[in-house]
């Protein structure tokens, strides 16, 4: 469809789809993707035959697993864009979009409004100060409201919006066009040829004073962002529609003003204005600021003249390629037969072959330029987050950080002879997924397997029954707990013996602190010179951080302590780097014994939405659950519960909550944070762990 020399950066558009669960992201991919020609049928979500959900399970389920990659022309522009998916438990595929997408559109359902997922992606969005349109999606339902909507998105988002549309309805509030408020007109689809055609019409007498309250706000929004629109507002003349889309492109690529559109998907309203508002209003590569290595100090302009950069976000087992790596091209030209140097690992990388990817179709390239996302074959591995770069121009970006696993279980092979397929095709997986993790307990002589809650973990077992034909025993999921210190302790250690002809001795004196949640594991000095010349130092850090690993009362990975090396002593003969090491690792194995230590759990946050009639049984189900309610809100004719709930209460939620209210309330819920187990919960776990 697209030569890859035949469009200018200038008119490329990266951009992610993003939403809470249920809200239409799909649905409303799928229609972009007929509108704009890329294909010649519409999917549907509930019918299984989507294009963007093209994995069986996505199908099945009803929901994105991974995010997928396409192409479409849209007004002579080339839009790229990532399906993303909506499932907390799938963050980590948004995570990665986020970090190589110009712009997003998020979308709103105008029934449940600003869910709790859609704050999430929000905010991972900001991390990533990524521009964005909201699309207010369900317009069609009787229930919803697109004013609330808005409003609420200003409030919980803390946001600027500039409403472009506003929705109008029948004497019995079917939808049916939306107004543009721009040329005061009102677009109507045809259900003929669903959707394709559409026709404007006047605005019905009675949403004129509306029509002008709002248009009125938002060209005063803009106004502030463009000083031809404020020349014609001030004046009282008519505002020129150029200045007033570049206006409001400034202020929504500055991050100051959100456009709203609103429509439904699922009956073909609105989805054109989106694609125009795609192109007039979110930035190319080129309005992107040049990206920078890891130290701030090489720059890279979205420019095919520049030196080759580009970041590897994604990494895919392809049964016919092998491995497809998916890149984000940020500066030069790449050839399809070219070389290329991976930063990460300083070794050579060979490009096969170059594709643009429509879901899990492929159409194959010669070359592509800076601004462009497309999927490569290469010699050697890439991991996600690897650079790949001109060898004569070497340049580090930054790599992608990805949330800890915080569910794990056991997996066995059915038999020995199984065990090397079973290995090969979890190491597939872990390729793919930065927040799945292997690694092999000799305590319990068990492969552990873990991820960011029970569906993340379900899937990835269906894929390797699915995909690789592997099938395994599994345990029941369990919480990753971490262990902490609770009060700050000092120690000291020395390390002093013979080997061979020369002594070996070291002294040192460490303090050991907890540090607030989140922050890790830290290392600093304090020591002078001659307590613990600089030398020695790097091999008291390397023995420190070496034994605070897993915490003295169930074997858990310490987290949130600080090591400080307050003093000691040296042999200006007998010292060794390795008499160092060992009495740092002393003195930590000392603070073990001497330290109180607490357990930490990982607390989810979020929202249950339940129907009135069932709140009494769904908010008694959540005290049992040692639940914390910190909101409820009525909505229409339902309930919303913003609540915080340890994880290890949360296993086998949705089927409960599903037979409490008749599968009628939903939950999203996400990790947020670690806080202390409580005393008589922590004997019973540190019990099971055979501690």
């Amino acid at each position: 469809m697209f030569d890859a020399r035949s469009i200018a950066t200038g008119k490329i558009r990266n951009i992610g789809i993003m939403a809470h669960i249920d809200a239409g992201k799909t649905t409303t991919t799928e229609r972009i993707l007929f509108y704009s020609g890329r294909t010649h049928r519409m999917g549907e979500v509930h019918e299984g035959d989507t294009e963007m959900d093209w994995m069986a399970q996505e199908r099945e389920r009803g929901i994105t697993i991974t995010s997928a990659a396409t192409t479409c022309p849209w007004l002579d522009h080339q839009i790229n864009i990532i399906d993303t998916p909506g499932h907390v438990d799938f963050t980590a595929e948004v995570e990665r979009s986020l970090r190589v997408l110009d712009g997003g559109v998020v979308v709103f359902s105008g029934v449940e409004m600003v869910e709790s997922q859609s704050e999430t992606v929000w905010r991972q969005a900001d991390r990533y100060n990524v521009p964005r349109i909201a699309f207010v999606n369900k317009l069609d339902r009787v229930e919803s409201s697109y004013e609330e909507t808005v409003q609420m998105i200003e409030e919980r988002l803390g946001v600027t919006t500039a409403v472009l549309q506003l929705p109008f309805r029948n004497d019995e509030r079917r939808l049916v066009g939306m107004i543009d408020l721009v040329r005061r007109e009102l677009v109507v689809w045809s259900t003929e040829d669903q959707g394709t055609t559409f026709t404007s019409q006047p605005i019905p007498e009675k949403l004129r004073e509306i029509v002008e309250l709002y248009r009125e706000r938002t060209i005063e929004t803009v106004a502030e962002y463009d000083e031809r629109v404020m020349e014609a507002y001030l004046g009282g003349r008519e505002v020129d529609e150029d200045a007033f889309h570049d206006g409001l492109r400034k202020a929504c690529i500055a991050h100051a003003v959100v456009p709203v559109l609103g429509g439904s998907s699922f009956q073909n309203i609105g989805i054109q204005p989106l694609l125009d508002a795609v192109v007039r209003y979110l930035p190319s590569p080129s309005d992107m600021p040049p990206v920078a290595d890891v130290d701030g100090v090489q720059m890279r302009q979205a420019d095919a003249d520049e030196p080759f950069s580009a970041l590897a976000f994604k990494v895919v087992s392809d049964r016919y390629a092998g491995r497809l790596v998916f890149i984000r091209v940020y500066s030069g030209r790449l050839q399809a037969g070219g070389h290329a140097l991976n930063a990460s690992t300083k070794k050579g990388l060979r490009v096969t072959k170059l594709f643009r990817m429509h879901a899990n179709d492929r159409t194959a390239l010669e070359a592509v330029d800076a601004g462009e996302i497309v999927a490569i074959v290469g010699s050697q591995d890439v991991s996600t987050g690897d650079t790949l770069c001109d060898k004569a121009h070497p340049i580090l970006l930054e790599k992608i950080e990805f949330p800890e696993p915080v569910v794990f279980t056991a997996v066995e092979p059915r038999t020995e002879a199984e065990l090397g397929d079973v290995m090969e095709a979890l190491d597939k997986l872990r390729a793919e997924d930065p927040t799945f993790h292997v690694r092999f307990d000799e305590t319990t002589n068990q492969t552990i397997i873990s991820g960011m809650g029970e569906l993340h973990l379900e899937v990835l077992l269906r894929r390797l029954r699915d995909e690789f034909g592997v099938v395994v025993r599994v345990g029941k999921p369990q919480v990753a707990y971490r262990e902490t210190l609770r009060e700050p302790i000092v120690v000291e250690a020395t390390f002093d013996r013979p080997s061979g002809g020369r002594g070996q001795f070291a002294n040192v004196e460490i303090r050991v602190d907890p540090l607030p949640r989140g922050q890790g594991i830290g290392f600093s000095c304090s020591a002078s010179q001659d307590q613990v010349p600089k030398g020695f130092r790097a091999a008291v850090e390397e023995g420190v951080l070496q034994t605070l690993t897993n915490g003295p009362l169930a074997g858990y990975p310490l987290a949130d302590v600080g090591a400080t090396l307050i003093g000691g002593s040296f042999h200006p003969v007998d010292s060794t780097e390795l008499a160092f090491r060992a009495a740092a690792a002393v003195a930590i194995h000392s603070a073990y014994e001497r330290g109180h230590f607490d357990l930490l759990e990982p607390i989810m946050e979020g929202e249950v939405i339940s129907p009135s009639e069932y709140l009494g049984e769904v908010m008694e189900d959540l005290a049992r659950r040692r639940g914390e309610i910190r909101e409820l809100k009525s909505r229409e004719t339902v309930q919303v519960i913003r609540a915080a709930v340890p994880l290890a209460e949360t296993f086998g939620y949705a089927t409960r909550l599903r037979s409490l209210t008749q599968g009628r309330a939903t939950y999203s819920l996400r990790v947020t944070g670690y806080e202390v187990v409580p005393e008589g919960k922590r004997e019973a776990i540190i019990k099971s762990r055979g501690y």
